[in-house]
């Protein structure tokens, strides 16, 4: 059974393409009718994407079409060759993050070098971080504001959080998309194929961290500026009407390398690492330090989690 029609009872893409076959004839009926897309410039509604297989049904072969379907359209819209690739889950790894909130000062360099790293729109911007800003001593995350606009940071009656997607071992947005093209890897790590999704925003409603981004209009990213450095399942142009959000920064961390969040941050708040691995940092502030999750009744199981140094 297909990871498509898997505990699906209601119509998905691949279904009703495989109906369409059999009442037209074939697979060549179905690409006569449809053969004008062949035409079209637009670099969104083509045969080829139309009829593409889910991520987890293609074959080495399959992705390798697909990438290099992706880097020509990178190539013609932005006058750069991507070194575009689909890095798999590292065995034994399982990714989290740990961030110490005593020593956050809101500055949003994580914010703005996430928007770079990861080709996020620039007009209208589109930023998978919030920093939100809490008064000393509450906990209160729904009455925070994450618009502050202060000519000096960090204030002295505050203290900041910055959120982004948790990573849930539980994840309420994988439940809810009706096509399945959001996923759990291995690594942890949740992940969407903008070609699948068909930007109902399910998983928007449903995340309990408002970590999901709607591309309400075509993305706007200068050509100057696009990071040639490109993974299939992470920071590859989007498109119109399809979701995005963190993802860990897969491109750099599955190469061996640490989030663009991270490592921007300029006074050490942020920490990154292998939670299977005992000697990791991130395995050693669990275990040493006191800990909590956002929204904890929300029973998503994250792997982001806060912790202070000292008392705020």
């Amino acid at each position: 059974m297909s990871a498509q029609e898997s505990g699906r009872d209601g119509v998905t893409r691949r279904s009703f393409l495989r109906g369409g076959l059999g009442a037209a004839g074939g697979l060549a009926a179905v690409a006569a009718a449809v053969s004008p897309l062949r035409e079209l410039d637009t670099g969104d509604l083509t045969l080829e994407r139309l009829l593409q297989k889910h991520y987890k049904e293609m074959t080495p072969e399959d992705k390798e079409r697909v990438l290099e379907r992706i880097r020509n359209e990178v190539q013609q819209r932005f006058e750069v060759r991507p070194e575009l690739r689909d890095l798999p889950p590292l065995p034994g790894v399982e990714f989290a993050y740990a961030l110490n909130l005593g020593r956050c000062i809101g500055c949003r360099r994580c914010v703005h070098a996430c928007v770079r790293e990861n080709n996020q729109s620039r007009d209208p911007e589109i930023q998978y971080i919030r920093v939100l800003e809490l008064p000393r001593g509450s906990v209160d995350v729904e009455r925070s504001e994450h618009h502050y606009d202060h000519l000096r940071v960090p204030s002295p009656d505050h203290y900041y959080m910055p959120v982004q997607c948790h990573q849930c071992e539980n994840p309420p947005c994988v439940k809810v998309c009706p096509v399945e093209a959001t996923w759990k890897e291995p690594d942890g790590v949740i992940v969407i194929d903008y070609d699948w999704c068909i930007g109902c925003r399910y998983c928007a409603a449903a995340c309990p961290y408002f970590a999901r981004r709607f591309n309400y209009a075509e993305p706007s990213v200068p050509k100057e500026e696009l990071n040639p450095d490109m993974n299939y399942l992470s920071n590859r142009p989007r498109r119109k009407g399809v979701m995005e959000k963190c993802h860990f920064c897969l491109q750099r961390t599955r190469a061996g390398r640490m989030p663009a969040c991270l490592e921007v941050c300029p006074v050490g708040a942020r920490n990154f690492g292998n939670l299977l691995d005992p000697e990791s940092q991130v395995a050693q502030i669990l275990k040493t330090k006191q800990i909590f999750v956002l929204k904890q009744d929300a029973a998503t199981l994250p792997r982001f989690f806060y912790y202070f140094d000292q008392d705020m």
